[in-house]
């Protein structure tokens, strides 16, 4: 994350607008990095030294505290610079079938990102976690040269895309 938040009263003044306490669902300031979910389903994400001021920020406007499981971490996985057994390989898959995310859904979705999320970990090397802020940070990254496959898209529409995913996370009871 290249950029900072400010938190005011009941908006969190972002780069590109400001936020409104009442247009957040809820927040996970323990997440990596943290988040906040929108009402429309948007995950916005907040640098991780101003976790604490996302934490006063929930706390003064009444805020749900939720941890969600990381649809994204799961569907990412493959891209990781480390080897998973096939028992780790199926729990993986499991979850994901929980979350109504199914086999096939999974393997499709995988091929969709693959050029993009391959490209981006050979530079990044990351081996132990890439979820939904790696994958919007890799579409709107530069193409790694000899990588000519790994754009995303119509940005928009790959954003739209990405964040309905990762709010299947949400359990059907929360508001």
């Amino acid at each position: 994350m290249r950029f900072d938040v400010a938190f005011a009263g009941d908006r969190i003044l972002l780069p590109d607008g400001v936020l409104r306490a009442s247009a957040v669902r809820d927040a996970d300031p323990t997440a990596a990095p943290p988040e906040i979910r929108t009402v429309s389903g948007e995950t916005v994400f907040v640098p991780a030294p101003q976790r604490a001021g996302l934490e006063r920020f929930c706390e003064d406007n009444g805020i749900p505290r939720l941890r969600r499981p990381d649809v994204w971490g799961d569907l990412l996985e493959p891209f990781l610079d480390t080897v998973f057994d096939p028992r780790h390989q199926a729990a993986t898959l499991d979850r994901l079938e929980r979350l109504g995310v199914g086999r096939a859904e999974a393997a499709s979705i995988r091929d969709r990102v693959a050029p993009l999320m391959t490209a981006y970990n050979a530079v990044h090397g990351d081996w132990h976690h890439l979820g939904l802020a790696d994958l919007l940070d890799a579409a709107s990254a530069a193409v790694p040269p000899g990588h000519p496959h790994a754009r995303p898209g119509d940005p928009a529409a790959f954003r739209s895309w990405a964040m309905a995913i990762a709010d299947r996370g949400r359990s059907p009871d929360e508001p």
